[in-house]
């Protein structure tokens, strides 16, 4: 399933917008990606965009002709923590929760955010989820949210940086 994300995330990130469902299934078919993993990682898609549609409508301001409803929750503090479950630990491992941690602190991954990137995470299966993965789905609620992270985040999410020489 993620190398067929990977492979929308790369060809739809810049500038492209991703084709309906029907029209990209039959592009990653074409491109040769095997049927279920194809299916996998488009219904993976849809609920992405779902939960970022969600997110985008909670984030607008109500209109002033609407009944507002009375809040359920209570919007977290500056002084809040979030506490993973068992299952999120062990779907996500030390290392992807010490990364979300580090966009957290680098002001780079707002706490709807968060959420969402781990919802995905841990709806992608895999146990513990490689880094590379978490990066790319970081990438992908950027991309559903209409966010563009900044160039040191992008290069952050990029490519993995052992393979890097330094100058």
């Amino acid at each position: 399933m993620f190398e067929v994300l990977n492979y929308v995330c790369n060809n739809y990130w810049r500038g492209q917008t991703c084709p309906e469902i029907a029209e990209l299934e039959h592009k990653l078919n074409a491109v040769g990606f095997d049927t279920d993993q194809v299916s996998e990682a488009l219904t993976w898609l849809s609920e992405l965009n779902q939960a970022a549609s969600g997110e985008r409508q909670a984030a607008e301001p109500a209109s002033a002709t609407a009944p507002s409803a009375p809040a359920l929750t209570i919007a977290p503090g500056a002084t809040s923590w979030r506490i993973y479950t068992c299952s999120e630990q062990h779907r996500l491992g030390a290392q992807c929760l010490g990364f979300i941690h580090f966009l957290e602190s680098a002001g780079a991954l707002p706490l709807a955010m968060r959420e969402l990137v781990v919802e995905r995470a841990v709806a992608a299966r895999a146990a513990p989820l490689p880094l590379s993965d978490l990066k790319m789905i970081v990438r992908m609620v950027y991309r559903s949210l209409g966010h563009q992270p900044g160039p040191l985040i992008m290069d952050e999410l990029g490519s993995d940086h052992r393979e890097r020489v330094c100058h």
